[in-house]
């Protein structure tokens, strides 16, 4: 098993690609915090671990809320001693709303999930890295973090933003053996978009351009996958960069 004795702690992981990548690293030996808004389908992740002879805790986390970030870390050291791995997939999409549309509560709250909550995440988790000489950051960025109409003006921002922090974090703290990658998603087939309650019409119709070029929808156990090789010492010697997982769709 990869991940034998390490502790993970993955947000947004009541559903979708969080739910696969806590469920793929307490098979492959991880303790895992599943961490999400919704504790009571964290708790379901929980008990799926735990049916499974796997060692797991759920948190409730709001990521953008300080307060439930720092209470989050603490819970896992509480818990398990330590924090080895860290996975930040919690997000929100943003309607397809163009710049034009755009409201600063709709940018803030995009922004306060996507972008900030990371960064959150990263700055409460590094001190424990730091101090055992060792630590792996994985961020789950976008298609919409390397194009530039995967979505609306806030969440492409937001997303290319989080690609910014995890070259930043890995290079810097490279010389610390802590790792920091993101993986760039194309379509994957998850909830995110009940996010999506009222998309804009010209944004989403400008943003539907490229999807017939799309070979296809992956899944989330497909990106959990990847999830798995940065987070392991498979990946030892990648650092600071974004695989790119969307079956060759940006690749046109």
């Amino acid at each position: 098993m990869k991940l034998t004795g390490k502790v993970a702690i993955v947000t947004g992981a009541a559903s979708g690609m969080g739910k696969s990548i806590a469920l793929l690293f307490a098979s492959e030996g991880a303790k895992v915090v599943v961490s999400d808004l919704n504790v009571e389908n964290a708790s379901k992740v929980v008990e799926e671990i735990q049916a499974n002879g796997g060692t797991a805790l759920a948190v409730a986390a709001n990521v953008a809320k300080e307060e439930d970030v720092q209470n989050l870390v603490d819970s896992t050291v509480a818990e398990y001693g330590t924090l080895d791995i860290l996975v930040n997939n919690a997000g929100i999409m943003d309607n397809f709303v163009p710049a034009g549309d755009l409201t600063d509560e709709l940018w803030d709250r995009v922004f306060a999930v996507n972008t900030t909550g990371p960064m959150r995440t990263i700055r409460k988790s590094l001190p424990i890295f730091l101090e055992k000489e060792g630590g792996v950051i994985v961020n789950i960025a976008s298609a919409g973090g390397l194009n530039g109409s995967r979505a609306g003006a806030a969440y492409t921002a937001a997303k290319h933003a989080v690609v910014g922090l995890t070259k930043n974090v890995g290079f810097q703290y490279a010389v610390k053996n802590i790792r920091c990658n993101a993986i760039a998603p194309g379509a994957v087939a998850t909830n995110i978009a009940t996010s999506i309650n009222a998309p804009n019409e010209f944004g989403m119709g400008r943003a539907m351009v490229g999807m017939g070029i799309n070979p296809r929808t992956g899944t989330p156990e497909e990106i959990a996958k990847v999830a798995l090789f940065l987070a392991s010492d498979d990946s030892s010697f990648v650092n600071g960069t974004v695989v790119t997982a969307d079956a060759g769709w940006t690749a046109y």
